[in-house]
């Protein structure tokens, strides 16, 4: 393993900035102490910021030589809303909120390549680097574009990094194509007419409905795409309903659905409300049918994930570069990866024997109130997204 000696001399410095970012999480476009503490890391670094982009980002620029040449390097800044299980030192002082996710580990390891960047430049031409809030729901990746992100800062491709438990502190993951599904909602409510449970022929039992209705979404992953996409449809909560006597007037189905490309989704969604509507009509009900969008799937370069694969190799081997097995979960760092060239690989975060005493009883799982980020990865993170960036820049486009 190739590490940078100058980040490993800061490790503990930056391990200490990490925990202090995680006993004061943020939620989603609420992060202004942790822009705060970015912000003023970069300006004592001599490295030029710009804030405000989706509210609480922070883009540090690091120039180098007269090349116009530029590649951005993303991590996220914002915690889960959850109540955090841990009791150790830093465990989180605000109820209710926790990085459960590793982004405060992510925004370290950023920092601690930004330091090195900019003490030694080597490399001719621009690294951004980009702190993006809201990841956790808020779409910041979104956000950051609308206010102008790629034309403010005009990089060639954008690369970001998750930690991942259970693959082994020194390994990496990544995969061309869609690496993480596209997250969407719906609701769906059904307008039956109530009545005695003892006398139904008088309503219109909207439960009744639902039941059907449910079974019937399962049939568009097994009969209406093809075998060999992917697609899941979870029905998450039924709601109906007063006393055990009384058939309701209504009843509300809420849930989630996953799929790896947009031409799927396009399939299921039509579906969904084809057989959400034909259903009710059958039953002489009526039908409201409301499907959001939140993120796009996330799918990999082809071209700068081989670039990526081969510099992590060099950094741990190319043994401890794995082929990633693609996830159902979702990120919106798809939203960047839909305008811009890149690859969001996977950094090895172990599994869990690093928690200091006083951790919770659970698992060390992405969002699990007993998680807590790994500070032997902030060397070997920051390492790979300084070798990253230089190697970028050097290399013939």
């Amino acid at each position: 393993m190739q590490l940078i000696e100058s980040i490993l001399a800061d490790a503990a410095t930056v391990a200490a900035m990490r925990r202090d970012i995680h006993a004061h999480p943020e939620l989603c476009f609420e992060e202004e102490r942790t822009s705060d503490l970015i912000a003023k890391a970069l300006t004592d670094w001599g490295i030029p910021v710009h804030r405000g982009l989706g509210k609480t980002g922070v883009v540090g620029i690091v120039k180098n030589g007269s090349s116009a040449r530029a590649v951005g390097l993303r991590a996220d800044i914002d915690a889960l809303p959850m109540t955090e299980h841990n009791h150790f030192a830093h465990r989180s002082r605000h109820p209710g909120k926790m990085h459960a996710c590793g982004h405060d580990g992510h925004t370290a390891m950023l920092l601690a390549a930004a330091k090195h960047l900019a003490k030694h430049r080597n490399f001719d031409g621009t690294v951004y680097l980009v702190f993006q809030p809201a990841e956790e729901g808020g779409g910041g990746a979104r956000e950051m574009m609308k206010d102008g992100l790629f034309e403010k800062f005009p990089m060639e491709a954008i690369f970001g990094a998750h930690n991942w438990p259970g693959m082994a502190v020194g390994q990496f993951g990544l995969k061309s194509g869609p690496v993480f599904a596209s997250s969407n909602e719906f609701k769906i409510t059904i307008r039956g007419k109530g009545a005695h449970a003892a006398l139904p022929h008088n309503g219109i039992d909207p439960v009744l409905v639902a039941a059907q209705m449910v079974q019937a979404f399962q049939t568009i992953v097994t009969r209406n795409k093809k075998p060999i996409e992917t697609a899941v449809i979870s029905v998450t909560m039924i709601h109906a309903g007063e006393a055990t006597n009384v058939i309701p007037d209504s009843c509300e189905l809420q849930g989630t659905v996953r799929t790896f490309t947009t031409e799927v989704l396009d399939l299921v969604q039509r579906r969904m409300q084809q057989i959400a509507e034909a259903t009710c009509a059958a039953f002489d009900a009526g039908c409201e049918f409301a499907f959001h969008r939140n993120y796009p799937p996330t799918v990999n370069h082809a071209a700068e994930t081989e670039f990526a694969r081969t510099l992590l190799g060099e950094v741990v081997g190319p043994q401890n570069v794995l082929e990633f097995e693609p996830t159902m979960g979702a990120e919106d760092f798809s939203f960047f990866l839909q305008e811009k060239p890149g690859c969001y690989f996977l950094i090895g975060n172990g599994d869990g024997a690093h928690r200091e005493g006083g951790h919770g009883l659970g698992p060390c799982m992405l969002h699990n109130p007993s998680y807590d980020f790994n500070d032997d990865l902030i060397p070997l993170g920051a390492t790979a997204w300084v070798r990253l960036a230089e190697k970028w820049l050097a290399t013939p486009r």
